[in-house]
This record gives structure tokens, C-alpha cells and sequence, in this order.
């Protein structure tokens, strides 16, 4: 059987086409959603523990995704985990007392801070600090304690 040229422009731009797919692919899976960052702002919030989370884990409210944590380190001088989150700008409105919480989702996918909005009038601003905060609950840590308190009875 010959091959002709069609054949072998059309095979190319069906693996090119592939190649193409399998990159869109692992952008949705790596949680990349775009080149561009959206237009944000950051506030920071700190954790005694801040648990198997990572940079660009979600931040949501009441289960919507308003942003991404975009940067963790410790503080040196509490020892504290140091969580800055990129905030889209059209969530505006997340009032002064607002609370941060680490949960995990599901038993054991992936962390993510929900934001529980408190009631003040005032609202979170670029470089804003989020006061109340609960850390991530460490799985080891709770078998452990179970398993210690069985040992004791």
C-alpha cells in the first residue's frame, strides 16, 4: 500500500491534534487554569498546622471557589504557617471577621481554607490578615491519640 502525502499530512495533524489534547488535559488536572493570573488580591492568614496544603490548593465560601492560596512559609519568629491567598477581585466583600479553616476533601483528597464570612462592615483589603483561623486536622495525629487512649483503658 502507498502512502500518499494527504495521508501523511492528515496522520501528522491527528497526532499533532493529540498531542494538543493530552496538554489542555494536564492543564485541568494540575489545576492550571490559565496563563493570566485573574485580577486579585492577597490576604494572608496563619496556622498553627498548616497540614499537607499547597500552593494553588483552593480558597472557597459556602463551596465556591474565590481563589488560590499562592504562597506558604513559617514565621520565624512565632513558628507559625504563613498562608497567603490570591483573592479574584470580584469577592470584594469578605467582611474584616471572616474565619479560615483547613479541611480536607473528602477522607483523603486534597486540602483546601474554606472562609466562613463573619459580620463586620468593614471588608478585606490588599495585604488584609485573616485572625481567626483553624488548622488542619492531621490524620496520623487523631489514629494516634486513638490508639493511645485504647492502649490506656
Amino acid at each position: 500500500m502507498q502512502h500518499t502525502r494527504t495521508q501523511d499530512t492528515l496522520v501528522g495533524l491527528f497526532v499533532a491534534a493529540g498531542i494538543v489534547a493530552l496538554f489542555f488535559l494536564s492543564l485541568q488536572v494540575s489545576n492550571i487554569r490559565s496563563f493570566m493570573p485573574a485580577d486579585t488580591y492577597v490576604i494572608t492568614a496563619r496556622f498553627s498546622n498548616s497540614g499537607g496544603l499547597k500552593v494553588k490548593s483552593p480558597v472557597s465560601v459556602a463551596g465556591v471557589r474565590i481563589g488560590r492560596v499562592s504562597n506558604i512559609y513559617i514565621d520565624k519568629e512565632t513558628y507559625e504557617s504563613v498562608v497567603e491567598m490570591s483573592i479574584e477581585s470580584k469577592y470584594d466583600t469578605l467582611p474584616e471577621d471572616s474565619s479560615a479553616t483547613i479541611y480536607t476533601a473528602g477522607l483523603l483528597g486534597e486540602q483546601y481554607i474554606n472562609l466562613d464570612p463573619g459580620g463586620s462592615f468593614d471588608y478585606l483589603k490588599n495585604g488584609g490578615r485573616i485572625e481567626i483561623t483553624q488548622s488542619a486536622i492531621v490524620l496520623e495525629e487523631v489514629i494516634g491519640r486513638f490508639l493511645f487512649q485504647k492502649a490506656e483503658e
